[in-house]
C-alpha cells in the first residue's frame, strides 16, 4: 500500500501522525481513557461496559512508552492506518491531484480528529470499519476463500472494538441481501463467529452483564426534545464542524451506482435513521454516530472531485474548522486557553492533593469509576470505586478490586461525608470530602436473588429471597442491613427504605461462605408515588446500600 501512496500523501500523513504523537504525550488523560487503562491492567476477553479491543491497544502502547503516550501510542498508529485505508477506497483518477483536499476533509471532522490521539473504543471502531469496507469492496468484485476469511476476521475485530459495530455489519448486509445466498459470505460469518467465541464465553461466564446493563439496567430519563432529539441534531453538525452543509449535500446528492457505493449510503443513512429514532427514547451521544465519518469521507471526497463548488467550500470551511480545532487542541494542554473547564485539566493537581491526604494508604472512591483509575494512573497508588444504589455498576463491580482493600486502613472519598475534617477541591470547583476507615470491609459481591422478575402489588406480602455469599468467610448477620431502592419508570432512583421485616428460614447467625441462604421479607411501602421498579441492597458496616439485587418490576 505504501508504494501506491503519493509522496504528498505520505508527507501530510507524517505531519498528522507527528502532531497526534505530540498531543498524545502532552495532554492529560480524560476519565474514560483512565478507566480503559484500568481495563488494560488485567487483560481479559471482555469488560463490564465494552469488549476488550481498547484494553489491548493500551496494553500494546504500554510496551513502548510510559505515561499518557503509553495509553495512546497505538491510537496514533491506527489513526494513521485509517487515513491510508480511506485513501485506498477511493478509485477516482484525479484523486492524486487533491491529496491536500483529502486531508483537509478528514482532519476537519471533529471527532475523527480527536480520535487521532485519544484512546477510546471508537478509535479501533473507526479503523476496523474502514478496513471492513475496503475488504468488502474487494469481496464484492472477486469473492474468494481468502477474502472471506479476512472479512470474517475484520468483522470480529469490529465487534471486539464496540458493540455498535453490529450496525455497520447490519446495514452493509441490508445493502446487498444477495449475500444471504453467497457461500463466501457465510464463510466470512462463520469465521467472525469463531473469532468472537472467546467474548461470547466471557459474556456467558459473567451472566451477560454487558448486555443486561446496556439493554435493560441503564437508567434513562423522561423524554425531553431539547436534551434528546435536538441534541442529536446538533451533534450531526458538531461532528463535522463548519463543513457540515457540504458534507450532507454530498450525501444527499450521491446515487448508488454500484454495490459498494450502495453499502456506503446504507451505512450512513442507516446509522443516522437508527439514532434519530433512538433520540425519542434516550440521549444519543455524539460518539455513537461517529462511525458515519468513514463512509462519508469516501462519498464526500468522490463528490468533491466532480463538483467544483463543493470542493472549494469544503476546502475553505475545512481550513477554518482545522484552525479552531488546533486552538482547542492546544487548550486541552494549556487550561487557560480553553473556553471552558475540560477533563484533561488539573487531574495531576487533584491527584497530588488526595495522595497527600491518603498517607500511602489505599483510596476508596465512592461511586466513581472515573476518579479511581485517574488517581491510580497519576499516583501509582491503589484505588477502587465502591458503588452503591445512588450510582451504577461498572468494572469495579465484577472484578477482584474490592479484595485489595479488605481489612486495610483506607481513605474513603465522597461528596456525601458528614465528618468533613478532610477535603480537597478540583479545578472545576467541585469539593470532595474524605475520612479514614481503619479496618475497611465491604461485601458488594453479595447477591440478592428473587425468583420473579415482576411482582404484583408487593407491599406487605411475604416474599422469598435468596442471598448468595461468594466470599471465603462467613458474614455475621448483625453486620449487615437490608434496604429497598425504589425507581421510577426510567429506572432513576427516587426513594430508599430500610427493610426491617426480614428473617432467615433457619435459625442462623451468619451467611455461610460460598453458600446460599434463604430469607423471607416484607417490602416496605415507599414514600414516592407509583414506583415502577425496586432493587434490594445490603449495607455493611454502615456503608451505603450496595447494588446487590436486580431491578424488579412492580405490577
Amino acid at each position: 500500500m505504501l508504494q501506491k501512496l503519493p509522496k504528498s500523501f505520505l508527507y501530510l500523513l507524517g505531519i498528522v501522525f507527528f502532531v497526534n504523537l505530540l498531543q498524545a504525550h502532552f495532554t492529560e488523560l480524560i476519565f474514560d481513557e483512565a478507566y480503559y487503562w484500568y481495563y488494560a491492567k488485567d487483560l481479559a476477553w471482555g469488560y463490564f461496559d465494552h469488549p476488550p479491543m481498547v484494553a489491548l491497544l493500551i496494553k500494546i502502547s504500554s510496551f513502548f512508552f510510559d505515561g499518557e503516550l503509553g495509553v495512546r501510542f497505538m491510537s496514533c498508529i491506527i489513526s494513521a492506518g485509517t487515513y491510508m485505508v480511506l485513501w485506498a477506497m477511493i478509485d477516482a483518477e484525479k484523486n492524486k491531484e487533491y491529496v491536500v483536499h483529502f486531508f483537509i476533509l478528514t482532519f476537519s471532522m471533529t471527532l475523527l480528529n480527536a480520535y487521532g490521539f485519544l484512546t477510546l473504543p471508537d478509535t479501533p471502531l473507526l479503523f476496523f470499519t474502514a478496513l471492513f469496507l475496503l475488504i468488502y469492496k474487494k469481496f464484492i468484485k472477486t469473492p474468494s476463500f481468502v477474502t472471506a476469511l479476512l472479512l470474517g476476521v475484520v468483522m470480529a475485530a469490529l465487534m471486539y472494538s464496540k458493540y455498535h459495530a453490529v450496525l455497520v455489519i447490519l446495514f452493509v448486509l441490508l445493502s446487498n441481501l444477495k449475500l444471504l445466498i453467497n457461500k463466501y459470505a457465510w464463510l466470512a460469518a462463520i469465521m467472525a463467529l469463531l473469532c468472537y467465541t472467546p467474548h461470547f464465553l466471557w459474556l456467558y461466564e459473567h451472566d451477560f452483564v454487558s448486555f443486561r446493563y446496556h439493554l435493560y439496567e441503564r437508567p434513562n430519563a423522561a423524554y425531553d426534545f431539547s436534551k434528546y432529539t435536538l441534541s442529536f441534531l446538533l451533534n450531526l453538525v458538531a461532528i463535522f464542524g463548519l463543513t457540515f452543509p457540504w458534507i450532507y449535500k454530498s450525501l444527499f446528492k450521491t446515487m448508488a451506482f454500484d454495490l459498494f457505493t450502495k453499502a456506503l449510503l446504507y451505512l450512513a443513512y442507516g446509522v443516522l435513521i437508527f439514532f434519530f429514532i433512538s433520540s425519542f427514547n434516550r440521549r444519543v451521544q455524539a460518539q455513537w454516530i461517529i462511525v458515519i465519518s468513514i463512509p462519508l469521507v469516501v462519498l464526500v471526497f468522490n463528490y468533491m472531485l466532480k463538483e467544483e463548488s463543493t470542493r472549494k467550500w469544503v476546502f475553505r470551511t475545512g481550513i477554518a474548522t482545522i484552525a479552531v480545532l488546533f486552538f482547542l487542541r492546544i487548550g486541552l494542554i494549556y487550561e487557560h486557553l480553553f473556553p471552558i473547564y475540560y477533563e484533561t485539566h488539573g487531574n495531576k493537581h487533584w491527584v497530588a492533593k488526595v495522595e497527600a491526604l491518603a498517607e500511602n494508604n489505599p483510596v476508596v472512591f465512592e461511586n466513581s469509576y472515573r476518579f479511581a483509575p485517574m488517581y491510580e494512573f497519576y499516583s501509582g497508588k491503589p484505588a477502587i470505586s465502591l458503588n452503591n444504589v445512588h450510582y451504577r455498576k461498572n468494572q469495579y463491580s465484577i472484578d477482584s478490586s474490592e479484595f485489595t482493600v479488605q481489612h486495610k486502613k483506607v481513605l474513603y472519598v465522597s461528596q456525601n461525608i458528614f465528618e468533613r475534617k478532610l477535603s480537597y477541591s478540583r479545578t472545576n470547583g467541585e469539593i470532595f470530602y474524605a475520612k479514614f476507615i481503619e479496618n475497611f470491609e465491604s461485601y458488594r459481591k453479595l447477591t440478592c436473588i428473587l425468583e420473579k422478575e415482576e411482582v404484583e402489588n408487593p407491599y406487605g406480602k411475604t416474599l422469598n429471597l435468596k442471598i448468595f455469599n461468594p466470599y471465603d468467610s462467613d458474614i455475621a448477620l448483625e453486620r449487615i442491613k437490608f434496604g429497598a431502592a425504589f425507581l421510577n419508570a426510567h429506572k432513576e432512583l427516587r426513594d430508599i427504605q430500610r427493610i426491617a421485616e426480614i428473617r432467615p428460614e433457619s435459625n442462623i447467625l451468619a451467611l455461610k461462605s460460598n453458600d446460599t441462604t434463604l430469607f423471607t421479607f416484607k417490602l416496605p411501602k415507599p414514600e414516592m408515588e407509583d414506583p415502577k421498579y425496586f432493587r434490594l441492597g445490603i449495607s455493611e458496616n454502615g456503608l451505603p446500600y450496595g447494588l446487590n439485587g436486580a431491578n424488579i418490576k412492580i405490577e
